[in-house]
């Protein structure tokens, strides 16, 4: 029987789904809740009717609201989520190291469900088409303002956790500054970086000269010949770049929040942007100013706002004690639910909210003298055609893009599958990369960095320069030719894994595994570092050989270069090939993997 749009019988089976699927996700909540409130946290997981998806309720005397990893992303968007997502070591089968299926069993939510897509990649392209774009920062403004109004006056405070400022070609070209105008009508109160500083000193300070939050990060501090040349701080005799911390009233209470910024920006970047810093994650330092934070400043709530990524995270709060909760970022990971860490004096709660305007974390919190009392916490999905866009943020942003529009919106090529980039090893949208690097340097093998931002393109789609700019916009995007031995490329290859999969969460820097053209290998992540790579081989089949030399292309050095760059490039590339078609996409075998939950068909 076919019912009509519309019409009343249609309305009604709409409505009987929906209530169906509200009680699958009430049914799975309800037998996880009593399992983590013995853990000290009441989570709760977003329920998947429209009318009450953002009635997050009421409870305790503080709301802190999170987001983090925006890249920039002013418009809603399409993101995949990973389909490999590896833990190794303690890791695996844990948080945030699960993806598909074994993702929405641990954490009780509906498959097929709204919440499931936004959680998951699991029949993503069908879905993405059901219920639309995602994010947009009208969209967030609406949101926020609600949930700050529900909250009462002076009871919500908006932290941001960093990587805010890049990820599209609008803010490569106003090296950040539209999103320093998006974040103050936003009303973000506190901010720590990531991408940020690789705008260079100068216009990180000129942007934060115009941001009306705080830029918090207690682990930069001046190199020694920056200090002995006085160069720019905080706090000079402590050699603090920037302001460690915050302690505001909020609910009547004194809440603390910690900067942390990305602790390996000279190693992860070119260190020609920051000279004068040294980062890390200090954590005798942040020790020290916790304990100040409690017993100097009274603080009844100490928040680490961090861009560590959530590993690091976990095993910073199993180490450092005093800290209540922390709000982090950096690896891209939604995770429903905080994950409770069991430290020396106590326990922190870690979280982690998603990227590209996806996710607002709720954290509702009794906050009483000196103590957390106790937390309920939501990572709401922003759904855009669920929310209504705020008319001045969305003013703002068209302002913003106004002169831009043109050279943003040409058309490129089109698409005839998924292009998503995110994933340990492989994206499609990297291919296309890679593809391009190929042919239009004329090199065996391509290799494009890991890079855990860009956005998601469906089948059909027209490709914009714009699309192509929310790949590739960096400011080190020069391409570059050499030649390597195969022992050479190896031993690239090897230390990106051993940056992914070191067991010592402390040695890895975020980021996925380098993207290969032209060349496919397996890869067995629980192996010892120098021993994960092998079987790599050509296209015609040939093995890569360790004495022989090969042509191999790249780009987003930290060394400089001088090549065309990368978004110019593969905009070349799209426009002679007007559709995008595979004649054959590169592949990874995986080893010794069986069973891991953090890859589809693996739990």
């Amino acid at each position: 029987m076919l019912l009509r749009s519309g019409s009343a019988a249609h309305q009604f089976v709409l409505r009987r789904a929906r209530e169906t699927e509200i009680e699958l996700d009430r049914r799975n909540f309800l037998q996880r809740l009593a399992i983590a409130a013995a853990a000290g946290v009441t989570p709760r997981v977003a329920l998947a009717a429209d009318d009450d998806l953002y009635d997050v309720g009421r409870f305790g005397n503080v709301r802190l609201i999170h987001i983090t990893d925006t890249h920039a992303q002013l418009q809603p968007v399409y993101f995949r989520e990973p389909s490999v997502n590896l833990g190794i070591g303690d890791m695996r089968g844990k948080p945030p190291h699960l993806v598909g299926g074994a993702f929405l069993e641990y954490f009780g939510i509906a498959p097929g469900s709204r919440i499931a897509h936004a959680f998951t990649f699991l029949d993503y392209e069908h879905a993405a088409h059901s219920y639309g774009r995602m994010g947009g920062f009208a969209h967030l403004k609406t949101l926020i303002d609600r949930l700050r109004a529900d909250a009462g006056p002076g009871n919500a405070l908006l932290l941001d956790g960093g990587d805010l400022w890049q990820g599209s070609g609008l803010a490569h070209a106003l090296q950040g500054a539209d999103m320093v105008e998006a974040a103050n009508l936003l009303g973000i109160e506190a901010m720590t970086g990531h991408w940020e500083f690789t705008y260079g000193e100068a216009a990180l300070r000129k942007n934060l000269g115009s941001f009306k939050g705080e830029f918090l990060a207690q682990n930069v501090f001046l190199t020694e010949d920056a200090a002995f040349n006085d160069k720019a701080a905080f706090d000079a005799s402590a050699g603090r770049v920037f302001k460690p911390a915050a302690v505001r009233e909020v609910g009547g209470m004194r809440i603390a929040v910690v900067g942390q910024a990305f602790p390996y920006v000279p190693i992860a970047h070119p260190g020609r942007f920051t000279p004068d810093w040294t980062f890390g994650i200090r954590e005798r330092e942040l020790q020290r100013l916790v304990d100040d934070l409690r017993n100097a400043q009274h603080a009844d709530l100490v928040v680490l706002l961090s861009h560590n990524g959530m590993d690091v995270d976990l095993k910073l709060a199993s180490r450092c004690t005093g800290i209540d909760l922390i709000l982090g970022g950096h690896t891209h990971d939604a995770v429903p639910r905080p994950v409770v860490v069991a430290n020396p004096r106590g326990k922190t709660l870690v979280t982690n909210a998603g990227s590209n305007g996806k996710f607002v974390g709720v954290a509702d919190i009794e906050v009483g003298k000196g103590a957390l009392k106790d937390v309920r916490y939501t990572l709401l999905p922003v759904f855009a055609n669920l929310i209504e866009p705020d008319p001045a943020m969305a003013a703002l942003v068209e302002r913003l893009r106004a002169p831009h529009a043109a050279q943003f919106s040409e058309t490129l090529a089109t698409t005839d599958q998924l292009l998503y980039r995110r994933g340990n090893f492989a994206g499609p949208m990297d291919q296309v990369i890679c593809e391009a690097l190929r042919q239009r340097l004329d090199v065996q093998i391509a290799l494009s960095p890991g890079f855990r931002w860009g956005t998601t393109m469906l089948a059909r789609q027209a490709i914009t320069a714009e699309d192509v700019l929310a790949e590739t916009a960096i400011t080190y995007p020069e391409t570059y030719v050499q030649d390597m031995t195969g022992a050479q490329l190896k031993a690239i290859m090897e230390d990106v894994a051993d940056n992914l999969f070191n067991p010592d969460p402390y040695l890895q820097q975020g980021g996925d595994m380098v993207r290969v053209g032209g060349m496919d290998y397996s890869c067995a992540p629980n192996e010892a570092a120098g021993h994960r790579i092998a079987d790599m081989t050509l296209d015609d089949g040939r093995p890569v050989e360790a004495d022989k030399t090969y042509r191999v292309a790249g780009w987003a050095s930290v060394n400089q270069r001088t090549g065309k760059p990368a978004g110019d490039l593969v905009a070349d590339h799209l426009r002679e090939q007007k559709t995008v078609k595979f004649k054959r996409l590169n592949s990874v075998t995986l080893k010794g993997i069986a069973n891991n939950p953090g890859i589809i068909g693996g739990g």
